[in-house]
């Protein structure tokens, strides 16, 4: 099948999402008069899959996100059917073969006629076997694969093909277990452009598209670097904000909106936060079908809340899929405590310290041992700043104390410990709490890679099992890639001054395991050389050095005038297995953009 262009609304960036994309979206389809061929849900994150996975162990027809059938579904396929939207969703969890049949039990409810197809094989937790005899270690620590008995969920990472068969059965709705998250949006396009394995430029496109709707009103506003923009005609600009619609061209390019009567914006910068939000090496992209390039996309303001996206370069792509094993590791548990007055901070300190020393006396006593790693943030200090903390001296704040241990009586020591201890500590402790907090697992990730042809992929619909085979292409080589020259020196020779780095680009970070990820995008081209000339890798890993363990690097992108940086091993651990209160680097991009950044006096004038 091939059209010329179909438009695709991101309806849903995370499990636990405010279910009003969907009915805002349809609405705006019928009201303003245009087509809207497709809706895509990302459901899916390694902390959803280890849920999923523990709910499955108690019912085995759990395991899948059931509110996007008892809500999102119920409430709207109806109308979905009535304007002829085809549904994707990765909801299946590691239970899609369950979730496709609530849909189908939900769809007779409602008296339609619609196909429900489901992409089944990256579920590999009954291959235990098969996982011992690989033997595989850590893609990034290197560690060997943990004792079977410890895994929650196992899953490869499958691509948007499969996808591209079950529309091409006939399906009106797909459902999947793990997939890449872009690959909902990329398997409608394949679908209806007729593109092929070996059109990498063009699956490079769609998979960007996938991107920019996977995190919904990311790309419309939310978490913003200017996001006093999305208010300034008031807080209606969150409320009602907009979710992001891709009307997407045969050749790849794409305009990104939003329906006319809603909140937030649509503009380079929003498109650009999302497009470096989470990403690793920007020229190095990897998916299951392609290896995109961003660094050569072109972003550009076509009207008002309307961006258009183009040029993104692809690479054969690898020849394995990535498995993201999750794994139970110990225990880990902590409070929050509010204090104020004068040095409240100090009073933090003491409270912290003097409930560590208690619960470690305890441990000795008990033959448990010291805490693995405990973790100490005073909100309000400015604690995640580290050396350039401004915050000595605050009059209010939040102390966070969590701890890990092998044994959960330990962590259930330290809780008690912090509230025992409420009496006999400096002045002013306080807080809004229903009860005392529980350990809980640690739930640690484990990557590895299979060889593809190792991974057999069936497709269900209408009682039928289809086997999917993947059309046979070249692999992706690394020594293709042609890294950009920097750009040159900026002229400082003459008077200069600094300025805050906020005032030359847009910033988003997110993560990736253990890694994080800040993106900088100058918010004009003049700017890029004096932000590539300031912000060298030294620089930015000492202002993340209370936090980082690994290396940094940092990846060009001259089209988009933007900037990569990846800092290794700087999360604890990453999502669930992280005691940190910002376990997924999200407020990395905020702490950066007062770095100072040495500029023309001329120019500093004129910001």
């Amino acid at each position: 099948m091939t059209t010329n262009t179909i438009s695709i609304g991101g309806a849903c960036g995370y499990w636990g999402e405010s279910a009003m994309a969907t009915p805002q979206l349809l609405k705006a389809a019928a009201d303003e008069n245009r087509p809207l061929d497709y809706l895509v849900y990302d459901y899916l994150a390694e902390v959803s899959m280890s849920i999923m996975a523990r709910a499955r162990a108690k019912d085995p027809d759990a395991g899948y996100a059931a509110d996007f059938v008892a809500v999102v579904l119920k409430k709207n396929l109806a109308q979905i059917a009535k304007q002829g939207v085809k549904v994707i969703s990765n909801a299946g969890g590691v239970n899609p073969r369950a979730c496709g049949a609530a849909i189908r039990a939900l769809v007779s409810d409602l008296g339609l006629d619609l196909k429900v197809a489901v992409v089944l094989g990256d579920d590999l937790i009954d291959k235990g076997d098969e996982l011992t005899k690989l033997a595989p270690s850590e893609m990034y620590s290197g560690i060997a694969l943990p004792e079977i008995s410890k895994l929650a969920s196992a899953n490869a990472y499958l691509g948007a093909f499969p996808i591209a068969e079950a529309l091409a059965q006939g399906a009106d709705i797909v459902i999947t277990g793990r997939c890449v998250d872009s690959a909902v949006t990329l398997g409608a396009c394949i679908h209806e452009f007729g593109w092929s394995a070996d059109d990498w430029d063009k699956l490079a496109c769609g998979t960007l598209a996938g991107h920019i709707l996977e995190c919904g009103p990311q790309t419309t506003g939310g978490n913003f670097t200017d996001w006093e923009q999305i208010i300034a005609d008031g807080i209606d600009g969150i409320v009602d904000i907009g979710y992001p619609i891709a009307d997407l061209s045969a050749d790849g390019s794409f305009v990104v909106g939003k329906p006319k009567a809603t909140g937030g914006l649509v503009s380079i910068g929003t498109v650009s936060e999302q497009m470096l939000y989470e990403i690793g090496d920007p020229q190095a992209y990897i998916v299951p079908d392609v290896v995109c390039d961003f660094s050569t996309v072109k972003i550009v303001q076509e009207g008002p809340d309307r961006v258009h996206v183009s040029g993104a370069t692809g690479y054969p792509a690898t020849d394995t899929y990535k498995v993201s094993v999750t794994y139970a590791d110990g225990f880990r548990g902590g409070v929050l405590r509010t204090l104020y007055g004068i040095d409240a901070d100090k009073k933090a300190q003491v409270y912290v310290d003097a409930v560590l020393a208690r619960a470690r006396n305890t441990l000795r006593g008990s033959n448990l041992g010291d805490f693995s790693e405990t973790s100490v943030e005073i909100l309000g200090a400015e604690s995640q700043y580290g050396d350039h903390s401004q915050g000595a001296g605050s009059r209010e704040v939040v102390v966070k104390l969590a701890a890990k241990h092998e044994d959960q009586k330990a962590i259930g020591i330290l809780l008690k410990e912090a509230s025992g201890i409420g009496l006999a500590t400096p002045p002013s402790g306080s807080g809004f709490q229903g009860g005392r907090s529980k350990p809980s697992p640690v739930i640690r990730l484990f990557s590895f890679l299979i060889a593809k042809n190792s991974l057999p992929v069936t497709i269900e619909i209408d009682g039928r099992k289809i086997a999917f085979e993947a059309a046979s292409t070249a692999v992706f080589n690394a020594d293709s890639i042609t890294r950009p020259q920097p750009p040159a020196a900026p002229d400082l020779s003459g008077d200069t001054t600094t300025v805050p780095l906020v005032k030359l680009v847009w910033g988003r970070s997110g993560d990736k395991g253990d890694k994080a990820n800040i993106g900088l995008i100058a918010r004009k081209p003049e700017y890029l050389p004096l932000v590539w000339a300031s912000l060298t890798e030294e620089v930015v890993a000492s202002r993340f050095a209370h936090f980082l363990e690994g290396k940094t690097e940092r990846f060009l992108m001259p089209a988009p005038n933007a900037i990569n940086f990846l800092l290794h091993d700087a999360l604890g651990g990453g999502g669930v297995a992280s005691l940190r209160n910002d376990a997924q680097g999200k407020g990395f991009a905020s702490l950066l953009l007062d770095q100072p950044v040495e500029v023309p006096i001329e120019l500093a004038r004129n910001l």
